[in-house]
């Protein structure tokens, strides 16, 4: 296997195969939309005979933690050809790829998965739970009169990107830096339109949402996004959803953190009672479909600032990524033994202080704990982490983080 940078003259043609192969795109405009996407892309090659059969994508961009802004790798699509399956491609061209990132700032990577368990290898964790909700748009119970929006086609993209990039976050929201993945996400949506407001001075987007186009008349529609700077705005838009109620009868979207739409729905369960198998069954449904790791701990932990009393304990940590990397990459992962310190000041440093206690754990796990995904005591039953009673009970203390919300999916 040979795994190189990406010859968009050279390659085109070959990824246009594969993801169609995969079924990500289906037509011309599928991939004029591809394009874009791997314009605002690093994108890696896999060559097996002389042939593209396999790319790794990724971009840059943020997560918000607490406070902070941590530097993200989003890994934006990993896909094999039929013809490269069950050789290794993926697993070598997705850690490559995060080692060039890594050592161009990136101090943590994410990624979207297929199932449970495989990026595992490469020493991700799974995210929390995110919350996928249907409802009648006419079941909405608000005391808002949203006034008339402005109508957004795909060519508004520049805007529309500004405002995703300045849109209220919290933790564990993503940000995606590069405008071309934007405009190509909207391209992407058949007949997709948005909804929203410019700001006082006329020259800003500041809420909106977009929508993919309804599979009938009455719906359902997806909301794929919504952008607010604060809660009001937020009831605005969901003013919008709710005077499509005249003709749409379902509403899909991912549930907008610290917000519960069960509270503003008029007999929610009723509904799903009466809609129950129908095309506008109004559901309530959870899944963790992202994941996430740490590339640089010194520099995720310089970034974490925790309210309670200070925890100092070894760490023995357990990177599974440089299995798959080359001796020559740039960034060879993070395994190794660290003195930490969780607190209003935390930091990490190499080495080890036998007065400590000793908390062993894979970089997933250690990832999932420090992001808020799950707590210790629960991470010692189901994931690789294990550590003293005592010092699980003090790192349940001080890690009591909001759930985090990835709020843009890559």
């Amino acid at each position: 296997m040979i795994h190189r940078k990406f010859d968009q003259n050279k390659d085109m043609e070959a990824c246009h195969r594969i993801w169609r192969e995969v079924a990500w795109i289906e037509n011309k405009e599928h991939e004029k939309a591809m394009d874009i996407f791997l314009e605002g892309s690093r994108v890696l090659i896999g060559e097996l005979n002389g042939n593209a059969e396999a790319l790794a994508v990724s971009t840059p961009g943020w997560v918000r933690y607490l406070e902070n802004d941590i530097p993200l790798s989003a890994v934006c699509g990993v896909t094999t050809s039929y013809a490269g399956r069950k050789r290794g491609l993926a697993g070598k061209l997705t850690a490559e790829l995060i080692a060039l990132d890594v050592a161009e700032g990136a101090y943590i990577a994410g990624l979207g998965i297929f199932d449970q368990g495989y990026y595992d290898k490469l020493g991700f964790g799974t995210g929390p739970y995110e919350t996928i909700i249907g409802f009648d748009p006419a079941s909405l119970d608000l005391n808002v009169s949203p006034p008339p929006p402005l109508r957004l086609t795909k060519d508004d993209w520049k805007l529309v990107h500004r405002s995703r990039l300045e849109r209220m976050r919290v933790h564990g929201n993503t940000s995606l830096s590069r405008e071309e993945i934007t405009r190509a996400e909207m391209q992407w949506s058949k007949n997709g339109f948005g909804l929203g407001y410019m700001d006082i001075d006329n020259e800003l987007l500041s809420h909106h949402f977009w929508c993919g186009s309804a599979e009938g008349e009455h719906g359902p529609y997806v909301i794929f996004w919504m952008c607010y700077r604060n809660y009001f705005q937020l009831l605005e838009l969901l003013g919008l959803i709710k005077n499509l109620g005249d003709q749409i009868h379902l509403v899909k979207l991912n549930e907008p953190a610290a917000i519960q739409i069960q509270d503003l729905l008029k007999t929610p369960f009723r509904n799903q009672r009466k809609t129950e198998k129908s095309k506008y069954e109004a559901i309530n449904r959870t899944m963790a479909y992202w994941q996430i790791r740490i590339c640089n701990l010194e520099k995720c932990l310089e970034k974490t600032v925790l309210h309670g009393d200070t925890v100092t304990f070894n760490l023995e940590l357990k990177d599974p990524i440089e299995n798959y990397l080359e001796q020559d990459a740039p960034w060879q992962g993070i395994s190794g033994s660290y003195i930490v310190t969780l607190g209003h000041e935390s930091h990490a440093k190499r080495g080890h202080d036998r007065s400590l206690p000793l908390l062993e754990s894979s970089v997933g796990a250690f990832s999932r704990m420090w992001i808020g995904a799950r707590p210790p005591t629960g991470l010692c039953v189901t994931d690789d982490l294990a550590g003293p009673e005592e010092l699980i009970r003090e790192l349940d203390r001080i890690l009591r983080l909001p759930s985090p919300r990835i709020d843009w999916e890559y």
